[in-house]
């Protein structure tokens, strides 16, 4: 059973920044693409972006290019979301979600697409 933990958040400023990781076990990692989701109170929840197996392909919302970057280290079978220039609406618990396809295609920013989740991580920015 693939399991998924997520870590690394927490209350800042806006401004800061703030790196998000998501640890797989339980599945071969390289076999696996891996996404990240958030949902704000009262919101649904909405991709934030997606990198495959082997993280030479990463797709974003558009709104989140160049302040977020999602990479993997293969090798600690972790998933990083590097996020830069915090701002209010930034708050949200952040989700990692994984699946076995291992690469992008164009249904990918769906949640339901995705087997496996974690508890999630709350990220609070404070302005």
């Amino acid at each position: 059973q693939v399991h998924l933990v997520e870590s690394g958040g927490g209350l800042v400023q806006a401004g800061d920044s703030l790196r998000l990781s998501c640890a797989a076990s339980g599945v071969t990692f390289s076999d696996i693409a891996v996404a990240w989701f958030r949902q704000a109170p009262g919101k649904e929840r909405e991709f934030v972006a997606r990198i495959s197996w082997s993280g030479d392909s990463t797709r974003y919302r558009d709104s989140k290019k160049g302040r977020f970057t999602i990479s993997r280290d293969n090798a600690k079978n972790t998933v990083y979301l590097q996020m830069n220039s915090l701002a209010q609406e930034d708050t949200a618990v952040y989700y990692c979600a994984a699946d076995r396809t291992g690469h992008l295609y164009d249904d990918d920013w769906l949640s339901g697409m995705y087997e496996y989740w974690g508890q999630g991580t709350q990220v609070t920015v404070s302005s």
